[in-house]
């Protein structure tokens, strides 16, 4: 074997290894993600699909929780994200590279490698459309496990029986439900998220260093202001997105209706329920996130 072969073969396994790690970490820092923000997102889901004066505001759905359930009604329907996280946010990094490239590739003649805030808002929105392939299911089971505990009788046993009568009662067409609001929550939402945390990043960085040798502290900075811009811009469509996905069928013809409804019947402040406990969720959940990640990457770049 000649010497290039040789380096083809190493370029080659160094490629692999890389994928491998950026996989596996994407997946320590998403469980990190869910463990931290599943009872801030639980208490969102409730406030935002809830019949109208059942709960006060944020802290009564505390309250009203831990008096049902303890603290371990925090973390009901935590099973279908902790299951998907790492095919999620493997797709959402994957999906981000490739958006890159579309750009790259649609602009051959470009003087640097750097991409504008426009082009990165992009790729950041690009990265959404094949995650919500996974993410779709995942929420849409999360949220009627969710719902459930606020007084109804409790319909599923756990995540594989609500697939399971989902499919039985509507199908494929049932477990996706949700797919096109999801799309367009985390469309937008991951445009704004990865742009910012790009700025942010760049913004930490001191002269004459590059992003890439920044402080985990710093990071986790990053992280954690990313994740509060993107819920930003995230609440009203998923106030949209939990509704059509925990209502029974045949109660909205689809987002629009969804959207029309809720505004008419609760007023334009209905498309903000939940954004305490979501912003108070966002910022350790993301810095969680990439908390994982990191540590996860230094612990595998010293074992393999």
């Amino acid at each position: 074997m000649s010497t290039e072969d040789v380096e083809a073969v190493k370029n080659e396994a160094k490629s692999s290894t890389a994928g491998i790690k950026s996989f596996l970490s994407g997946g320590f820092g998403g469980v990190a993600s869910v463990l931290v923000g599943q009872p801030f997102d639980l208490t969102k889901t409730r406030l935002q699909t809830a019949a109208p004066g059942q709960y006060t505001g944020t802290l009564d759905v505390v309250k009203q929780t831990i008096q049902r359930d303890g603290v371990r009604g925090f973390y009901r329907g935590m099973g279908p994200p902790l299951a998907g996280v790492t095919p999620m946010f493997a797709i959402s990094f994957w999906g981000y590279a490739q958006g890159k490239n579309i750009v790259y590739a649609f602009t051959p003649d470009r003087k640097t490698p750097a991409l504008s805030y426009s082009e990165l808002a992009f790729a950041g929105f690009f990265s959404a459309v094949p995650t919500t392939l996974v993410a779709a299911p995942v929420e849409r089971v999360k949220v009627l496990l969710q719902m459930q505990g606020q007084g109804s009788q409790a319909l599923y046993n756990g995540p594989l029986d609500a697939v399971s009568k989902l499919y039985k009662t509507g199908g494929v067409k049932s477990v996706w439900k949700g797919t096109g609001a999801t799309l367009l929550r985390d469309g937008p939402g991951s445009a704004a998220y990865f742009v910012a945390y790009e700025l942010i990043k760049k913004r930490l960085t001191p002269e004459g260093k590059a992003p890439g040798e920044l402080s985990l502290g710093a990071v986790v900075v990053a992280g954690g202001l990313a994740g509060v811009t993107m819920w930003t811009f995230a609440i009203p469509p998923d106030v949209i997105k939990s509704r059509l996905q925990g209502s029974p069928e045949g109660t909205y013809s689809g987002y629009l209706d969804c959207a029309a409804k809720t505004v008419r019947h609760d007023g334009v402040k209905a498309l903000f329920k939940g954004f305490a406990p979501a912003m108070l969720r966002a910022f350790p959940a993301n810095a969680a996130t990439f908390l994982g990640v990191e540590l996860s990457l230094q612990a595998m770049n010293k074992l393999f």
